[in-house]
C-alpha cells in the first residue's frame, strides 16, 4: 500500500511538475516547448524547431528517438534546454513515470473526429486502476468519461519506441481495480 500510494504522489507531482514547465517556458520563449520556431537559433541545430502554429503536433506515444522531428518528441528536449526539466539534451524521449509507463503530451484527447479534451494534454501511462482513478479524484471528479482529466483503457503497456496511443478511442466507462487492467489518464493544461 505505501509503495501504490508513493507512485500516486509521483504521478501527481509529475502532472503539476509538467505544468508549471509548460507555463513557465511559455513566460519565457512566448510559445509551447515543442511548438518553438525559436529552439535552433538558441540552442543550435542539436535540436529542430516547431512550426509555432501554437498546437503541440505528433502523438504523445510517437517513438521519439533522437532524430524525431514531431513536435511532442521536441517537447522534451526544449524543456530539457530550457533548464525546466532534468535529462540529457541529446535526447527527444519520454520521461518514464513511477509506474513505469511513459509522460507524453499531444494535442487533444479522444478520438480524432471528437476530442474529450481539446488544447494541450499531458498524459501518463501504465497505471494500474487504483492509481489512475486516485489520480482522476485528486485533480477532477475521478469518473475517466468526464471532466477536466480522462482515463484511457490500454489494450497492453506502452513501451518506450513503440507509437501506439491508448487516448485516440473513446474514454474508459470505469476504473477497474483488478490488477491487471492498465489505463492512460490525460489532463488539460
Amino acid at each position: 500500500e505505501l509503495i501504490t500510494q508513493a507512485k500516486i504522489k509521483n504521478v501527481a507531482n509529475d502532472f503539476n511538475g509538467l505544468s508549471a514547465g509548460i507555463y513557465a517556458y511559455q513566460d519565457r520563449y512566448k510559445s509551447f516547448p515543442g511548438d518553438d520556431n525559436g529552439a535552433v537559433a538558441r540552442w543550435g541545430a542539436t535540436t529542430a524547431d516547431g512550426n509555432k502554429d501554437g498546437s503541440v503536433g505528433g502523438e504523445m506515444s510517437a517513438a521519439c528517438a533522437a532524430a524525431a522531428t514531431d513536435e511532442s518528441c521536441l517537447f522534451w528536449q526544449h524543456l530539457r534546454f530550457s533548464g525546466l526539466i532534468a535529462g540529457d539534451t541529446a535526447t527527444r524521449s519520454q520521461p518514464q513515470n513511477a509506474a513505469g509507463g511513459l509522460l507524453g503530451v499531444q494535442a487533444n484527447a479522444g478520438l480524432v473526429a471528437a476530442p474529450v479534451l481539446s488544447g494541450l494534454v499531458i498524459c501518463s501511462t501504465n497505471l494500474l486502476g487504483k492509481i489512475a482513478s486516485a489520480i482522476d479524484t485528486q485533480f477532477d471528479n475521478g469518473d475517466p468519461a468526464t471532466g477536466s482529466v480522462r482515463g484511457f483503457t490500454q489494450t497492453g503497456s506502452v513501451t518506450p519506441g513503440v507509437a501506439t496511443n491508448p487516448t485516440r478511442a473513446a474514454p474508459a466507462a470505469a476504473y477497474v481495480d483488478d490488477g491487471s487492467t492498465l489505463y492512460t489518464v490525460c489532463k488539460g493544461v
